[in-house]
């Protein structure tokens, strides 16, 4: 089996999933824009092959490599990078090679685009907040806001993470978005949902069933997180409610997913919504195709004492799940600081309160400093109430 592995060495765990496909006598074919011998050792040791190009941005280029490597070991059985931003150029990839092992190009707009998951959702009789496309002019966005209430959120209909997004709070903030932001025709308004975010995580198989099943919890809005530069935390949680799992499972259902990483988000209501349920409900916010972000899959792992990273690659050599899943199951939770802000305990207390249970413990990449601070701090514990003190601890300041 050969298996083209776009970006592998972003997230820099990555080399991982390539290791576990390895492991299981999958030829990993790595592309990238990264010179060799920039790679960690980890991923060069589990990479068949490495095709470099210029920029993962040029497509002549990438599809070169696909084709080179074709041409080198025969027909490519998978692509696939397992990150966002090249979700996309995957799907026409896909479809240019006829591999038949994920979204192609036509079915790209159901995960990528917002305004296109609400029909989806409906179908699978999943609530959801309301939308209107900003396209649509000043005047029905605004009769849409007196409808709905304000806040309203406005965010681009194709995105990644809170990029260009804007919580408008009035009508008057209303009127300058339009005024002020030129590319407001690909944006989409929707009703404001108040609630911390739970996020369904799950190894999907060819026939749409799930080989494993975790729950996230993140902060209320990582908007306010990186507009405000607010310290962030998050966790996996031990369990799953019911509730998720079976929204959960019908999202992907409805949406036709099969052989993928899913990271499905759902708001958990904070008091009841008319339309939507109650007080501890979930409403869908969006579905991604991809595993969750940051160092979320080894949070898994710690979480419920497994490798999420085998029972990916296990799904794509076999088709099922080969790790057994009996290990002890803890909360897993994440807590960062940012550089700038003067903290009630120092990094060395932090280490030596928490040596017994810290998982990890590092420096973020440039690119995650907006979203997720500077030093984090990763804990496994077995309550609740640990976690909340964890936190505090992590987060006071003087």
């Amino acid at each position: 089996m050969n298996f083209v592995f776009i970006s592998p060495n972003f997230p820099r765990t990555y080399w991982q999933f390539c290791l576990r496909l390895k492991q299981n006598g999958v030829n990993v074919l790595g592309i990238a824009d990264t010179p060799y011998d920039s790679l960690s050792k980890e991923l060069k040791n589990t990479l068949t092959e490495y095709y470099r190009v210029n920029s993962l941005e040029n497509y002549d280029e990438v599809y070169r490599g696909v084709a080179y490597f074709a041409f080198r070991y025969g027909r490519i059985d998978w692509i696939e990078s397992n990150n966002e931003y090249w979700l996309k150029q995957d799907a026409q990839l896909r479809t240019d090679f006829n591999v038949n092992t994920g979204i192609k190009a036509d079915k790209i707009a159901a995960i990528k685009e917002k305004s296109a998951m609400k029909k989806y959702y409906a179908a699978g009789n999943i609530p959801t907040a309301r939308q209107i496309k900003a396209v649509e002019g000043f005047e029905k966005v605004r009769a849409f806001a007196v409808e709905t209430g304000y806040p309203l959120i406005l965010k681009p209909d194709v995105g990644v993470g809170t990029n260009g997004t804007y919580k408008i709070l009035n009508v008057t903030e209303l009127e300058d978005f339009f005024h002020n932001e030129t590319n407001f025709p690909v944006y989409v308004a929707e009703e404001f949902i108040s609630g911390e975010i739970c996020s369904y995580d799950a190894v999907i198989d060819s026939h749409g069933e799930p080989l494993f099943e975790s729950m996230t919890v993140w902060p209320p809005s990582i908007m306010d997180i990186v507009n405000r530069k607010l310290d962030l935390s998050y966790y996996v949680d031990m369990n799953m409610p019911e509730e998720l799992r079976t929204l959960g499972r019908r999202t992907v259902k409805s949406f036709g997913i099969f052989s993928r990483f899913v990271h499905l988000e759902f708001f958990r209501l904070d008091c009841d919504r008319e339309g939507l349920g109650k007080k501890g409900g979930f409403v869908a916010l969006e579905v991604n195709m991809r595993p969750a972000g940051g160092y979320t899959p080894d949070m898994i792992n710690f979480a419920h004492s497994t490798d999420i990273y085998k029972i990916w690659a296990d799904m794509v050599a076999f088709g099922e799940n080969r790790t057994p899943q009996n290990g002890e199951q803890y909360y897993c939770a994440f807590a960062s600081r940012r550089d700038f802000y003067r903290y009630k305990h120092s990094h060395k207390e932090i280490q030596e309160k928490y040596a017994s249970s810290m998982v990890m413990c590092e420096r973020m990449p440039e690119l995650f400093w907006a979203a997720m601070g500077q030093q984090m701090y990763t804990v496994r514990l077995k309550t609740f109430e640990e976690v909340e003190n964890f936190v505090t601890f992590v987060h006071e300041k003087n």
